[in-house]
């Protein structure tokens, strides 16, 4: 019996160091074909800018082409659904936005897939949002808005991304923090949004700060307060909105890679070390902050605490809002 014992606990041990030793083979080899980066928006937003710097910088390191691939619609269900189902192998990838990887979910409740087993890679980027008012608003602090929206419950108006957005999400998130209520005015994406913020046809907006920004130097829009921890080097005279007065008050967009479940450790490894090596770059940066991004990074164990993080805030606000998908 015990020889029997032995020799199976040699089989096993024989197969633990094959096992590993074709991880670092396949880690040392990846890539040796064409990686695809699928992209849940369009062509030409911040998410697909973001992703061809990076996809030109891995293409360089690995000796390889790195395609970036658009699939936009359905709030991202399109691309993240089109990467679950991908070969496990490191040649597909998504590319997304909060949406599929912490929101949706829990808005649409008849998904035929789960974005939660896409397996965590590489945090790319992040944009805070910022709170952005028009002309319509006559006011020039946090404070003064308060005040107007207090005095006038449900009657200022807020233009979003598109409902359970995350510009939606946040406008949601902001009312419950500070009691007040306003008239959800959804849209398709921030430029008609903000094209009738600037307009009159709606009063304010919480938005990225990729695509408030330009307004706000051309003077066209005012923004009130970002809604990050410290200010941003892009805005150092717009207070955070702990400083204006609403502590806690958080919220960004942000660009995350992910990989299609049961994608092997070891090319994950390797995908994140590109990317971050990448997000150092100086070049890098400089073509991030004239998006109005900052560089993240991180490792994959770090990003899936993160997820787990944005999907327990985002839910809550859902719960409280009763937000159902269209």
């Amino acid at each position: 019996m015990w020889k029997t014992m032995f020799k199976s606990a040699g089989c096993v041990a024989v197969l633990m160091l094959a096992s590993t030793q074709q991880a670092v083979a396949q880690e040392a080899a990846y890539p040796t074909k064409p990686v695809r980066i699928i992209v849940s928006f369009p062509p030409g937003g911040t998410t697909d800018s973001i992703t061809r710097i990076i996809a030109g910088k891995l293409s360089t390191k690995w000796g390889q082409p790195v395609i970036v691939e658009n699939r936009p619609g359905a709030g991202g269900n399109i691309a993240a659904q089109t990467v679950v189902n991908a070969s496990p192998d490191g040649y597909t990838l998504l590319s997304s936005a909060p949406g599929p990887l912490t929101i949706n979910f829990n808005i649409f409740k008849n998904l035929n897939f789960d974005a939660r087993r896409l397996v965590p890679v590489a945090m790319v980027a992040d944009m805070p949002n910022v709170l952005t008012v028009g002309p319509t608003i006559k006011v020039r602090t946090l404070e003064e808005l308060l005040t107007q929206l207090k005095q006038n419950p449900g009657k200022v108006t807020y233009a979003t991304q598109g409902n359970a957005t995350t510009s939606h999400l946040t406008a949601e998130l902001f009312q419950s923090m500070t009691g007040t209520k306003m008239l959800h005015v959804p849209y398709k994406g921030s430029t008609p949004a903000l094209t009738d913020l600037i307009g009159g046809q709606v009063d304010l907006i919480f938005d990225n700060i990729t695509t408030s920004l330009p307004f706000y130097n051309q003077k066209r829009v005012n923004i009130l307060a970002v809604a990050s921890k410290e200010r941003l080097a892009t805005l150092p005279n717009v207070p955070t909105a702990a400083e204006a007065g609403l502590k806690n008050f958080e919220s960004a967009t942000w660009v995350a890679f992910v990989a299609p479940p049961g994608t092997p450790a070891a090319v994950v490894d390797k995908i994140n070390k590109g990317v971050n090596e990448s997000l150092k770059e100086p070049d890098v940066q400089r073509q991030f902050a004239d998006l109005g991004a900052q560089t993240t990074g991180g490792t994959p164990a770090q990003m899936a605490a993160f997820l787990k993080s944005e999907t327990a805030k985002w839910q809550k606000v859902i719960e409280t809002a009763k937000i159902t998908g269209e």
